[in-house]
């Protein structure tokens, strides 16, 4: 007989875009809830989710808990019982504790010796009942990011009312109930095609009952009939859907029952700039927009209805008229903003509140004009190394000009309409006004990346005024105490801090990130010298930090002691801690080098007993006091490679530089091997200290080795090493 088990919450609908995560938090939790308690087989918990219903599905559960013993430890047997046997007072208050008769009480053996106990039995629940009771609490625990309240016994919290619930295990009805509603083996069709209930027999059933009634309970199933359906509804025509993964995610979660239509327009609408018609048709209408095969808008559009058809035309139809009005509006706001030009308009950003204690947009690009400047002259080497990508430096005319006029469009009607536009609309309205192109450009990329997805800025000059807009937000906002807590980021703090790592990475800007944040906070205070109090600049730091530890850990993909060893050498510009990051990658795998990094490790351990690497570093070293051999072939390898390397660092050859040090390992391991650090002379001790930490010190300024974790069959070497070293030390103070 199968054991397969099924849950499905009915309720209102829930949004569009906090489905996955639901569905995600249901299978963690049950999947737990079924492992504690030891009834998961080998088959996992399956999840599918539709605007109307969450649903959980195993195909194994077992049919009860495992049986199982507990034992309760108690007072020692001699303190128990007396010479005689009889239990004492403490053999009494035991067993009253546990409500146990004394003839219960049980004696075992112990590590410490022989001791009372009750040992207790308890037989597997079945498993009906196990999920009997943990359903109720499991579905009130499943996370959305916000909840609501409704009248019911429970005083339930979920995310919209529920109004049926399913629960079947091996074909039997699992009964418990929620807020008012008791459980059953009743599901429901689709609301408009098959408004009815419907009863599960099986559970394997369950999925082909559901789509007989025009429910697609698993979203890969719709996202594939909507993948179909796309190119058929284009069909005779040499257009093209535009690729958009977010929209299709969102209108795979709006709907039950997904059916592709295509729909069109006047072309007199495309004399709107095609941003503005995608945008419309995209964030407004929830529309995919459809290309030519040259890449330009064409008067048409996909849109995704919750029904099997559109019977003669009519929801097609409605579409269009919406999508129309839209436009007209689109191009009314278009030609009114355009009477006013974006220079005009900057005196109405003092009216538009950036932050309660930081001012008006009017006050903030005072600031970036400031600040994007002062990046323009500060963002790229000295010698041209890292220039832009066109292979020139920043033109600061331009970016102060457009620092002036990027923030100009939050006072255009188009704008206040779809707000998504902002930047977009000001780049397009400088190009209509006859302002350079490289002006409107950068104008329009200043608010990117805006998301993980998002490109960066193309252009050097776009790149600068997007990272002045970032730093200069998170200089305000931590200045006035406005930071990010828990889930709470309401000026997109951390999105913006992602944005100037990836800007500084990807545009392979040569920047010392300290040096801009401390100029982007001077400037807050200048022009606002009441906005805080203290410094908030190392707290500024450690935050872009954190991002830029993640984007090289989770997006770049280096492995996490990798990124911990570059990062402890210093951050602060990131082009160069990438590409000593890919050095080390690339060394890594030589027979030196991990072996190198657990002496490494070793020195830094020595000198944290001894007080502390930058306590030595700054000694000298004293030749005479060096024994010949070991000692001395560390000492004039170190000054032979210190040069080498330093010249190497220099020209930014980070591999070959690694390569010079790992190149020391034989040299280290001999040192270890027969030197004796601390001596028993103060003197001879001091200089060995002196000369690991000058040797830590000048080798780590590419990579801390002590951060990087060696491998298992490189341990067991080390252990072969530390044995020699201390046969070492024995014959040395044999010797003495």
């Amino acid at each position: 007989m199968s054991r397969d088990f099924l849950l499905e919450i009915g309720c209102e609908d829930i949004p569009a875009r906090m489905l996955p995560g639901a569905q995600t938090s249901l299978k963690e939790l049950l999947e737990a809830e079924l492992k504690s308690r030891g009834l998961l087989s080998r088959a996992a918990v399956q999840t599918w989710a539709t605007p109307r219903r969450l649903v959980a599905y195993c195909k194994e559960v077992l049919p009860a808990e495992a049986d199982r013993t507990d034992q309760e430890i108690g007072p020692p047997y001699s303190v128990a019982y007396d010479a005689t046997g009889n239990p004492t007072r403490a053999a009494q208050s035991f067993a009253r504790k546990h409500n146990v008769p004394l003839s219960k009480l049980t004696v075992v053996e112990t590590a410490k010796g022989r001791y009372v106990a009750v040992v207790r039995h308890h037989r597997g629940r079945p498993a009906r009942k196990v999920l009997a009771k943990v359903l109720p609490s499991l579905i009130g625990r499943i996370s959305f990011p916000r909840s609501m309240y409704w009248t019911s016994p429970q005083e339930m919290r979920f995310i919209r009312p529920i109004r049926w619930l399913l629960a079947l295990y091996a074909g039997e009805v699992i009964n418990f109930e929620l807020a008012g509603i008791k459980s059953g083996r009743f599901s429901r069709g689709h609301r408009l095609l098959a408004n009815r209930r419907i009863a599960i027999r099986r559970a394997s059933d369950y999925r082909a009952q559901l789509r007989r009634a025009f429910v697609l309970v698993d979203p890969e199933e719709r996202r594939k009939k909507i993948v179909q359906e796309i190119p058929r509804a284009l069909r005779r025509s040499p257009l093209q859907a535009r690729e958009d993964k977010e929209l299709l995610d969102l209108v795979v979660n709006q709907t039950e029952c997904p059916t592709v239509l295509r729909g069109g327009f006047r072309e007199e609408f495309l004399s709107l700039p095609s941003e503005v018609l995608v945008t419309v048709m995209r964030h407004h209408q929830k529309y995919f927009s459809v290309e030519t095969e040259k890449g330009t808008v064409a008067p048409h559009f996909l849109t995704v209805i919750d029904l099997d058809r559109d019977q003669g035309g009519e929801i097609r139809r409605g579409h269009e008229s919406v999508l129309e009005a839209r436009f007209r509006d689109a191009r009314f706001f278009w030609e009114t903003d355009q009477r006013q030009n974006l220079a005009g308009r900057i005196g109405l950003l003092k009216d538009i509140v950036f932050q309660a204690r930081l001012g008006s947009y009017a006050n903030k690009v005072k600031r970036l004009v400031q600040l994007s400047c002062w990046l323009g002259k500060n963002a790229n080497p000295p010698d041209g190394r890292h220039a832009d990508i066109a292979g020139r430096h920043a033109d600061i005319q331009t970016i102060e000009r457009a620092a002036s006029l990027c923030k100009a469009d939050l006072t255009t009607l188009l704008v206040g309409e779809f707000p998504e536009l902002q930047g977009v609309v000001g780049g397009l309205y400088a190009r209509a006004q006859g302002e350079p192109q490289a002006i409107a450009t950068a104008i329009a990329e200043h608010y990117r990346p805006l998301g993980p997805d998002d490109k960066i800025p193309q252009t050097l000059e776009g790149g600068i005024l997007a990272l002045a807009d970032k730093i200069d937000s998170l200089a305000g906002c931590f200045s006035v105490g406005a930071v990010p807590t828990g889930s709470k980021d309401p000026f997109a703090l951390r999105r913006a801090a992602a944005g100037v790592v990836r800007i500084i990475v990807e545009q392979e800007l040569r920047l010392d990130i300290e040096k801009a944040v401390r100029q982007a906070t001077a400037t807050v205070r200048e022009q606002l010298p009441d906005a805080g109090s203290g410094d908030p600049s190392p707290a500024i730091m450690s935050f872009i930090e954190e991002r830029a530890r993640y984007f090289f850990r989770e997006v770049a993909g280096y492995p996490y002691d990798e990124v911990n060893a570059v990062f402890a050498a210093g951050w602060d510009d990131l082009t160069q801690l990438k590409q000593r990051l890919e050095a080390l990658h690339q060394i890594r795998p030589t027979p030196d080098f991990e072996p190198l990094a657990i002496s490494f490790k070793r020195i830094r351990n020595i000198l944290e007993k001894a007080g502390g690497p930058a306590q030595f570093a700054r000694g000298q070293t004293i030749e005479s006091l060096m024994e010949a051999g070991a000692e001395r072939g560390l000492y004039d390898a170190f000054r032979r490679l210190r040069s080498q390397v330093a010249a190497l660092r220099q020209a930014y050859n980070y591999a070959e530089a690694l390569r010079h040090i790992a190149s020391l390992r034989p040299v280290v391991d001999n040192y270890f091997d027969v030197v004796l650090v601390n001596a028993s002379d103060p003197a001879v001790r001091q200089n060995r200290l002196t000369l690991l930490a000058q040797l830590l010190q000048e080798f780590s300024t590419i990579a801390d080795f002590s951060e990087i974790v060696a491998a298992p069959k490189t341990r067991r070497r080390t252990n072969g090493t530390s044995k020699n070293k201390k046969q070492a030390q024995g014959k040395k103070k044999a010797k003495s």
